[in-house]
């Protein structure tokens, strides 16, 4: 038996929210209807999805990777409704795109290649660069559009954005911390830990806004621009972290798990998108683009931002 778009699309949703009953909330589904399809799942692929504790669900390495693909599951069926429309726009140009560091290396290059296969007349100029340079890029016109943590855009004024997906953060521990036995995680658990900060893309600023809002500050026994060297250190026991969905694997370089886990406090999702300047008609190129990331993974509910 092969799995249905409905058990796959179910399984992203609890993927994403680290909980069956929010994910059956946000499909406007019941709480059994998904529990059942989620366990239709793994029978099917005979191997466990999920680690089910009591704080909700984690994936487990299988279904990781099994998420990597179910994600272009869905992509390609979009393509393919999209695809004779597409065939038939022949658009052309050059799309000068910018895109930021965790962009570039945990987001972007399979919809660019998607891109590039369904456009291919037209010319891509890419550049990485940080938020700052992307947005005076953009309102100076050195760019046409970019892909961007959209949560940190400062310029609100000049710069108009999409959120296309949001991005849960949670607790990353090594495996046997005793942290892990915890029913219920808060900041103040985590301020007691070494932490290993990540400073890339704003990093450290988003996570001191959300710090800010409580009494407790943590305690930084390393700041750094890699993610892999937060994996790394998080994975030997030197410290804790709390980093989105969207970067973390489960494991480091070295073959040590790392283990991920909710907070209960609030702590914002780091939100990617869609950016382009204000008042300013996007050439034809970086419309086609924009039209087909919104297609391919926009939010629900999202609109577009614009000042």
């Amino acid at each position: 038996m092969d799995p249905s778009l409905r058990q796959i699309r179910y399984f992203i949703a609890v993927a994403n929210s680290g909980q069956v009953s929010r994910a059956a909330r946000d499909l406007n589904v019941s709480q059994s209807a998904v529990t059942t399809a989620i366990k239709q799942l793994e029978e099917i692929i005979g191997t466990p999805l999920f680690r089910r504790h009591v704080r909700g669900v984690t994936l487990t390495y299988d279904g990781t990777i099994f998420l990597q693909h179910a994600q272009r599951v869905f992509v390609a069926v979009d393509e393919a409704i999209h695809a004779p429309r597409q065939s038939r726009s022949l658009v052309s140009g050059t799309l000068r795109l910018a895109m930021t560091y965790t962009v570039a290396g945990y987001y972007l290059p399979p919809h660019l290649e998607r891109f590039a296969r369904t456009h291919p007349q037209v010319q891509l100029q890419l550049t990485e660069a940080s938020r700052r340079d992307i947005e005076s890029g953009l309102v100076s016109g050195a760019f046409d559009i970019g892909v961007m943590l959209t949560s940190n855009i400062v310029d609100q004024e000049s710069i108009a954005y999409k959120t296309l997906m949001r991005s849960q953060r949670r607790l990353w521990l090594p495996t046997r911390h005793s942290l892990l036995q915890r029913v219920t995680i808060t900041l103040q658990d985590v301020a007691e830990e070494a932490y290993i900060m990540l400073t890339v893309d704003d990093a450290s600023n988003t996570a001191q806004r959300y710090w800010n809002l409580t009494s407790y500050r943590p305690k930084v026994l390393f700041r750094t621009s890699s993610v892999e060297s937060v994996r790394s250190m998080v994975a030997s026991g030197m410290g804790i972290t709390i980093l989105s969905d969207m970067v973390y694997r489960p494991w480091s370089l070295e073959g040590r798990r790392v283990e991920v886990v909710p907070i209960a406090d609030p702590v914002p999702t780091m939100d990617v998108g869609l950016a382009w300047a204000n008042n300013v008609e996007l050439p034809t190129a970086a419309k086609a683009f924009a039209d087909f990331m919104t297609a391919s993974a926009v939010a629900p509910g999202d609109e577009a931002h614009t000042p």
